[in-house]
């Protein structure tokens, strides 16, 4: 099943990918400077989830003993969750339904940093492991709230409140990620999981100390919202770079092995990083387009 959920959820993201550039070409075309840049967060958000939907979708069983042991009906959510990232995938791809997509995404990755992380991070407060994915998890509720105050009009300081509270979300992540480059320079870099850098690449320490200071610097730039648009684009290049040039490499090197899926995972995290902070810099923007509402 393993080389079977491998195909499929490479051959669903890939196809999102492509429609999702096919879909902003005339506008990314048209825009200039960091506008070109924020338009990839569309595709790079939908084609992770589009992937992480597959492997909900096609092996329930696996993933539902992640669902708490006191929420009944564990396969249920499993599904459930599948089909609510094949939505979002859909709605981030088409540009359609925004305020409610990215909102509900914003929620969902909530509720899991509330009832999956934080009980996490409490028993296991040293492990290294245990922080990084909470603030994984929170910047992508961050990310996504705040493209959902941004497509969201009507109210102006409801939105403005949405924005704020993803972006310190993302700066947080971001701030904290680049300490972790710092004292950990021979994991790989992007996301800090337990991968170390692979034989093959050349001074991984230098690789790890210079994306630590983009995050750090853009992270501290978030923080304080200024040129959030610019730290955003900066570190939604980083992860695009990251996601092509180290782990698609990593990722078919282990195809046909046991570890395909886990490099999978790696290139949809990364990219979905990216994307998510790429968010952060839309949100941003003084422009505002009705028909993305």
């Amino acid at each position: 099943m393993s080389s079977s959920l491998v195909f499929w959820a490479s051959s669903l993201g890939l196809a999102f990918l492509l429609a999702g550039l096919v879909l902003i070409r005339k506008e990314f075309a048209a825009a200039r400077g960091l506008d070109k840049v924020m338009l990839l967060g569309f595709p790079f958000e939908a084609a992770p989830l589009a992937v992480f939907s597959m492997e909900h979708l096609l092996t329930p069983r696996a993933l539902m003993g992640m669902v708490p042991s006191w929420i009944p009906a564990p396969l249920f959510w499993t599904y459930f969750v599948g089909f609510a990232l094949l939505a979002a995938a859909l709605s981030f791809t088409a540009r359609k339904q925004l305020r409610w997509s990215a909102l509900f995404l914003a929620i969902m990755f909530f509720i899991f940093v509330a009832t999956m992380d934080i009980p996490g991070v409490i028993a296991n407060s040293k492990d290294r492991l245990s922080w990084t994915l909470m603030l994984r998890e929170s910047a992508f509720a961050g990310g996504a709230l705040a493209l959902a105050g941004w497509a969201r009009q009507e109210n102006i300081r409801v939105s403005k409140a949405m924005i704020a509270i993803g972006r310190t979300c993302v700066a947080i992540a971001l701030i904290v990620y680049s300490i972790e480059h710092f004292v950990f320079p021979k994991f790989a870099p992007g996301v800090p999981l337990p991968k170390m850098t692979p034989g093959w690449v050349p001074l991984p320490e230098v690789w790890a100390y210079a994306v630590g200071v983009v995050l750090l610097v853009a992270g501290v730039a978030m923080l304080f919202n200024s040129r959030t648009r610019t730290a955003a684009a900066s570190v939604g290049l980083v992860m695009a770079f990251l996601t092509w040039f180290l782990y698609f490499p990593i990722y078919l090197k282990e195809l046909g092995t046991p570890a395909a899926l886990e490099g999978l995972n790696y290139v949809g995290d990364t990219l979905l990083f990216g994307g998510t902070v790429l968010f952060i810099g839309i949100a941003a923007s003084q422009s505002r387009s009705r028909e993305t509402a």
